[in-house]
């Protein structure tokens, strides 16, 4: 079958198509056949040798993916050949036409949600589903939004309000980005493009203060934000790194303002993510979220479709299609 393989960690140029053989499920597992895979900016980062990769290459990359179960191994239902469902992989495996996975890692996605739809959504909206529940937000808070206008930040901008914001400030890389942040549900919006961006953000707020801060740029922009929270109730909810580095903030930092830094991140955390998943795909049965895909490129394309990302370039959710999907 169709697959792409990461020959080594670096840039898009090691993501490879190749042929490898189609996998059969073992004892616990389901078998789908790919329609969607989402391209995903965690992965671009295990791709650069970001995260160290425990593993031997080449190996097929991939941490998602949409299909339909077509074959299931023993002691799993056989009713459930034929459905169509989320699925994620810890071991990668999902840029090809086919991955097996545990039968209890898939979520069924609902009539009328197209896989593309579904494959846009599984991680983006099930990661901001929990952010916003840990924040418990009340109805009275002035929140910031990074990067709200793709990814995470757009899911989190879409449901704010409805979880207890009063107020949501964003951010956003450009004027297009920005107006796509306002549409989403954004009060206000500051270029993080500009290297003065907090400062700018200062401005903004015209003395009042942020009780949360959904922080996924991190880097030294995390520092510069606690002098602009809430003393003795701000909290920042770290989640992502788009400046290449984690929130360089000590805990000096916060105990000196009174403020509290939540890690959102690691095996517990995801797992809940997880859990989130059929939240996220019946939201978007139902309208309640807007599904952000940016392009569908045949699945041979996962280099190109690296690069947009590492360009910033992609206004939503890269899919990639293969070519019997």
């Amino acid at each position: 079958m169709q697959a792409i393989l990461l020959t080594a960690t670096g840039g898009p140029e090691f993501l490879v198509p190749g042929e490898v053989p189609a996998p059969r499920p073992d004892a616990g597992q389901v078998l789908v056949r790919n329609e969607a895979i989402p391209v995903l900016y965690p992965e671009t980062m295990l791709r650069s040798g970001a995260f160290p990769l425990p593993v031997e290459f080449p190996l097929v990359f991939g941490t998602q993916a949409a299909g339909v179960i077509t074959e299931v191994g023993d002691g799993v239902d056989t009713a459930l050949i034929g459905r169509r469902v989320l699925v994620g992989s810890n071991s990668f495996g999902t840029y090809a036409e086919q991955v097996c996975v545990p039968a209890e890692v898939v979520t069924e996605i609902p009539e009328g949600v197209s896989s593309v739809d579904a494959a846009a959504v599984g991680m983006s909206a099930s990661v901001a589903i929990p952010l916003l529940e840990t924040a418990k937000l009340t109805g009275t808070e002035t929140i910031l939004v990074e990067a709200a206008a793709t990814g995470v930040g757009a899911y989190l901008t879409q449901l704010a309000k409805e979880y207890g914001a009063a107020r949501v400030i964003a951010t956003a890389g450009g004027p297009e980005k920005a107006e796509q942040a306002r549409g989403f549900g954004a009060d206000t919006v500051v270029d993080h493009l500009d290297p003065e961006w907090p400062r700018r953000l200062r401005e903004t707020l015209g003395g009042a203060t942020l009780d949360v801060v959904f922080d996924s740029i991190g880097g030294e922009s995390a520092l510069a934000l606690l002098d602009l929270m809430t003393p003795l109730r701000g909290r920042m909810l770290s989640y992502g790194f788009l400046s290449g580095a984690p929130a360089q903030v000590s805990t000096m930092d916060l105990i000196m303002r009174g403020l509290t830094l939540t890690g959102c991140s690691g095996p517990a955390w995801l797992a809940g993510v997880a859990e989130t998943r059929a939240a996220a795909l019946e939201r978007t049965a139902t309208g309640s979220i807007t599904p952000l895909v940016d392009r569908v490129l045949p699945l041979e394309k996962a280099a190109y479709a690296h690069e947009l990302l590492d360009q910033r370039a992609a206004k939503g959710t890269i899919v990639l299609r293969p070519a019997l999907a």
